[in-house]
């Protein structure tokens, strides 16, 4: 049950519509060449003076982005991730780790108004494997009990044995494990007080929305409503890297088959293509797209989020 205020991470009207910078890894791919620490920090900057006045919450990490937090809109409650990024490749598992210099005393003492962990889970794996997830899951909310610190689990799906995640095979067990991982870390020895997790279907394989379809409609409907019945939590949709259309076609689609999802999180549908503006240009016209077509997606993403969102009840 859900104890800790998330005031400061919602919009007045209770609805989560938080904007994301805290990609190391798969932002220092979008750079290429340019992929420097400074320019890892500049760009967290530039979205967070751009885009943050008109979001919910920022999230960012503590590695590149603290001059990003600092930046933060004042009404913009700031989220701090803990995990490093990737996972440990050295063995099987995609195991997390913390970041080795922090802790949620740490983030809190950085401004934090709550704490964010990612966790690539499989619910298929190994038994051996899953405990060492969960341990660790139940030592970062003991920490943020312990700080009366929001926590924020994202939880990433995945199975070894299909590979590409973003595939017609993986599409057909998606549903499966994202609301069976919801319902585990649903449990309250975790401690988590919102879900940010994957919409439960890849809409490109959905009927009538991509060009290869492997779900029906009433298939899609039924997987979300089997996730609003996974978890008493709240939870939010991260975007994915998908399109900021194909974004908004998925809330508009959630919510009229019974998703109780209380809004979005979402980073690379509003900001990517600054990203290369950056290379290409600088830093000047990474703001300028920042500006018009970043503003122009987040508004729009706004707007289908306070139409399609359950708001919660602080």
């Amino acid at each position: 049950m859900r104890t800790k205020d998330l005031s400061r991470l919602v919009d007045k009207n209770g609805i989560y519509a938080a904007i994301a910078v805290d990609q190391r890894g798969a932002l220092r791919k979008l750079l290429g060449t340019q992929d420097s620490e400074e320019n890892l920090s500049l760009f967290k900057r530039l979205v967070a003076e751009v885009l943050t006045p008109y979001g919910s919450s920022f999230l960012v990490d503590p590695e590149f982005g603290l001059a990003a937090a600092n930046k933060n809109a004042e009404d913009s409650g700031l989220i701090l991730s803990y995990e490093q990024t990737g996972y440990d490749k050295t063995q099987p598992g995609r195991l997390p780790r913390l970041i080795e210099n922090q802790s949620v005393r740490r983030l809190r003492e950085a401004g934090a108004d709550a704490v964010k962990f990612l966790l690539y889970y499989d619910v298929d794996e190994s038994d051996e494997i899953n405990d060492k997830k969960q341990a660790v899951i139940e030592r970062v909310g003991t920490e943020c009990q312990a700080e009366a610190m929001p926590f924020l689990l994202e939880i990433l799906t995945y199975d070894d044995t299909i590979g590409d995640e973003k595939g017609a095979d993986y599409a057909k067990v998606r549903p499966h494990k994202v609301n069976e991982a919801m319902r585990i870390f649903s449990e309250p020895r975790f401690q988590v007080d919102t879900l940010k997790v994957e919409i439960p279907v890849n809409m490109n394989f959905v009927e009538g929305f991509g060009s290869e379809a492997v779900m029906t409609q009433a298939e899609a409907a039924e997987a979300f409503q089997q996730q609003a019945e996974a978890t008493d939590l709240p939870y939010i949709y991260l975007s994915g890297g998908v399109s900021a259309q194909l974004f908004m076609d998925s809330l508009q689609f959630a919510a009229a088959h019974d998703s109780q999802f209380n809004g979005i999180l979402c980073g690379r549908a509003t900001w990517k293509g600054a990203t290369e503006a950056l290379i290409t240009q600088g830093e000047a016209a990474a703001k300028v797209w920042l500006e018009k077509e970043g503003l122009d997606n987040l508004n729009a993403l706004n707007q289908v989020n306070q139409q399609t969102a359950t708001p919660i009840q602080n």
